[in-house]
């Protein structure tokens, strides 16, 4: 049996925001839903959020979950934490915000909170008519974990978010793994592959302007890599020190596409923004040919 906390069967057994939120026609308020999962996995949420459009914030929020103690919990405690909030502070939650709502979650149980923070970022992508095509791609990779039908794009893109390092913290994440277990070598190897490539191997022999260059042109995925690495660790710190904050959202050849959020969603200075606090130090990190776009507020 699982340990769980006091906080976890409190909302599995009182939830207080089960049910639909139906569009009703009100002045100034619209309704959008997220759905992640499938019942033939064993876990799948659908996420309702109604918001006031001109304060751009979640008046009500109610979830549909089929699935266990935690999923339930997991999604009660979404609601209650994303009600009251902007969409720009809704999409800075995360799952361990909501692991840590809930007072912690079982090891093997922390996929229900990141199936949470997922159903929310698909709602309020759908409310702002923005295709969330890094989590579409989870469905174009080679087939991984043929059990619970996870691809290797989304296996790469857990790892990278949460710094995973073994087929079992995946298996956690995403339950990939957790069946026959037949792919746990395959999910090794791309913990590897993600780690090498979010640690490029640079040369002294290359120099140019006094810095370093890759010694080998990089992959697809390593260059992927070592974008999200640039922003997380140089970029993020600088804006949300100012209450702002950038994610990013796609890469399509040299053209690196970015969601501006919080203060930087909606500052005057945004374009300043895109191109010296990121577009530069991404030329100068990585490559000069890269172009920072807006996706978005600037779009």
């Amino acid at each position: 049996m699982w340990d769980y906390t006091d906080k976890v069967l409190e909302l599995f057994y009182d939830p207080k925001n089960q049910g639909v939120l139906e569009d009703k026609g009100e002045p100034g308020i619209k309704i959008s839903t997220g759905e992640v999962g499938s019942i033939a996995c064993g876990d799948a949420l659908r996420l309702h959020l109604k918001v006031d459009v001109d304060a751009d914030k979640i008046v009500d929020a109610r979830f549909q979950t089929f699935g266990c103690t935690s999923a339930i919990a997991s999604s009660e405690a979404l609601v209650e934490i994303i009600k009251g909030k902007t969409l720009d502070e809704a999409l800075d939650v995360n799952n361990k915000d909501i692991a840590d709502y809930l007072g912690g979650l079982p090891e093997a149980k922390i996929h229900c909170s990141v199936m949470g923070q997922e159903a929310l970022e698909a709602a309020i992508f759908n409310y702002r008519g923005i295709k969330p095509e890094t989590h579409e791609d989870d469905d174009e990779g080679a087939l991984i974990c043929t059990c619970f039908g996870i691809s290797d794009n989304k296996i790469r893109r857990i790892v990278l978010e949460n710094n995973l390092n073994t087929a079992e913290e995946v298996t956690n994440y995403v339950k990939a793994g957790g069946g026959c277990g037949s792919c746990l070598a395959s999910i090794d190897d791309i913990i590897a592959e993600v780690k090498q490539a979010s640690t490029p191997v640079f040369t002294s022999s290359t120099k140019t302007n006094g810095g370093q260059s890759p010694a080998k042109p990089l992959t697809t995925v390593q260059r992927i890599a070592l974008i999200q690495k640039v922003l997380d660790e140089e970029v993020r710190p600088v804006l949300i020190a100012d209450g702002g904050d950038v994610e990013l959202y796609d890469v399509e050849g040299n053209r690196v596409k970015v969601l501006l959020q919080g203060a930087c969603g909606s500052c005057s200075s945004s374009t300043a923004t895109l191109k010296i606090a990121i577009e530069a130090r991404l030329k100068e990190r990585i490559s000069q040919d890269l172009v920072v776009e807006a996706v978005g507020p600037l779009v």
